[in-house]
Parts: C-alpha cells; structure tokens; sequence
C-alpha cells in the first residue's frame, strides 16, 4: 500500500458567482505541486465541504487527480460525514476518482461513543479496503474526541487505516498515539504546532496556511523529516504570526481572504452560513502578510 505522509495542504475551494471555479481550483492545485507540497487535500474542512454538493465534491476531486497525474504530489481526499451510509458513498466516489488516499473526519451532531466511532470508521475503510485510509480528529467542530484506544483498536483491526490527522491541539495526544503504536502515521492538523509533532514522531502535515505558503510548509517538513530540527523549528516560529492569523474567524474564513488579498483567487466568496471577515480581522491579516512573500502571487 502506498501511503501519502509529509506536507499537504488542505485545499481551499475558490467560487466565482456562486458556482465552483474549476480552472483556478486547478490552477491553486498546480502551484502546490510547483512549490513541493507532497499532497493535496480537496473537500475538507478548509475546502467547505459541509456545504459542497456531492457532484462538486467529485469534480473537485476528479480536478486534482487530473492535475496531479505525472507529478510527484498525490491526492488525499475528504470523505467524511455523520452518516456512516453517506460516508462509505463519499469514500466509494474518492476511490473512483483515483485518488491515492483518504480522510474521514469523525461524525459531527450525533455525539456517538467510542464503540460507534470504532464500528463507523471500521465500516467506512472496510468499503474501500484497498485505499489507505486516515481518520481525522477534530473535536472542536465534531464535538466528539476519537480516544488513543479507538485510534489503536482501529489501527490494529483494519488493514488500510494508517494514519490519523491530529486537530486535538494536545501534544500530550500525540506522544501517546506513537509511544504506543510507532509506526501509525500521525499528521499535525493544527498548523501552529506542525514542529511540535513533527518532532515528536508524526509523519506529516495537513495545513491551511500551505494555500498561502506552499514553499515554506515544504521546507518545514521535508527539514523535520530529515531530523534538521533546528530549521524545522526557524521556520515554524517564522509561520507563527500568520498561522495565528489565518484563525483570527472560523475556517477557512480567513486563508481565503489571505489568497484573494494575495491575488490568487479572483473573488472573495463563501458559501452561507460563512461570512467574509470583520473589517478589523482584515487589517490585521493584512499587516501580518506583509511580513511575508507570496510565491507566485
């Protein structure tokens, strides 16, 4: 099995009059690949995925493995849903569209147990047994937190679960999940902390401000996983403001005003209940991107 670690991004999804912008969501994803990025994440939370159709989130899909095939960066796609039924469909269309892996994010509103976590995600990768699976915990948004014993029962119960992208914002978490299963693939989801798990084991990254800075997220894992941890951790204290910024409002509020301030996307639009940013969070993005530069903005 061919598994997808080190830098990714979480890939925004650019509108334009309401409607997906398919040329420049192919254009964002070739300047990922142009800027060393290992993988791209379409339909996440970064993407709007909550609020996608199911033919877009297939067509943002079939997109980025179209614009990935011959190149180096692979494809790492959401499928996630509170409904296990709705989820193994989304996991069945990734499958479909070529992508190399997925990602489940835990079931929101339902407040399951750990014993459903275990028999949704269990289903959702027994579907697709052939994917390389990663489940993906973010109890700030789900309201469900996928306990270090559920991560390890389903890691050793299921052969195509591999990994986990981390969003609890606990370190502590991470030492356990690796102190007690070394070889599970453990991604930082929180970009402000991407060094602190890096060195501590995880294998990779999901990142928001990777929309934005393709270039230095790269170098800061590829550095990490080199065991350079020196600049791995230059370059993530020289990330900290924006990646402080980038989550000034919800997700992905802020990344895409970032991009639309940086000029690569054309229209500053969201799908309802998202709202652009107050005027005030503007300013201060904008102050703290100047410190920075923008490849081929």
């Amino acid at each position: 099995m061919n598994l997808v670690t080190g830098s990714t991004t979480a890939l925004i999804t650019p509108f334009k009059n309401g409607k997906l912008d398919e040329q420049k969501y192919a254009d964002l994803i070739q300047r990922q690949i142009k800027n060393g990025i290992n993988a791209v994440c379409p339909v996440g939370t970064t993407g709007e995925s909550a609020t996608l159709t199911y033919d877009e989130d297939r067509i943002c899909m079939e997109i980025a493995v179209a614009v990935c095939k011959g190149t180096s960066t692979k494809v790492l796609a959401g499928a996630g849903s509170n409904s296990t039924a709705e989820a193994i469909e989304a996991a069945r269309t990734a499958q479909s569209c070529g992508v190399d892996a997925i990602f489940s994010v835990a079931p929101y509103y339902n407040k399951p147990s750990q014993e459903g976590l275990y028999q949704h995600y269990k289903a959702i990768a027994e579907s697709v047994p052939e994917l390389p699976f990663m489940l993906y915990n973010v109890p700030g948004r789900t309201v469900v937190d996928i306990s270090a014993d559920t991560v390890i029962r389903l890691f050793d119960d299921v052969k195509n679960i591999y990994g986990i992208k981390e969003a609890t914002g606990s370190i502590e978490r991470t030492i356990e999940l690796l102190s007690r299963r070394p070889e599970l693939k453990v991604f930082s989801g929180d970009d402000a902390i991407d060094y602190a798990i890096l060195a501590n084991g995880g294998a990779g990254i999901t990142s928001v401000t990777s929309n934005l800075l393709p270039d230095l997220k790269a170098q800061l894992v590829a550095k990490a996983l080199d065991g350079d941890f020196s600049a791995a951790k230059a370059l993530n204290d020289e990330l900290f403001p924006i990646n402080k910024a980038l989550f000034l409002e919800s997700n992905p509020v802020m990344i895409k005003a970032a991009m639309y301030i940086a000029g690569l996307i054309d229209t500053l639009e969201y799908r309802l209940p998202l709202v652009a940013p107050s005027a005030e969070n503007l300013k201060r993005l904008e102050n703290v991107m100047k410190n920075y530069t923008i490849q081929g903005a």
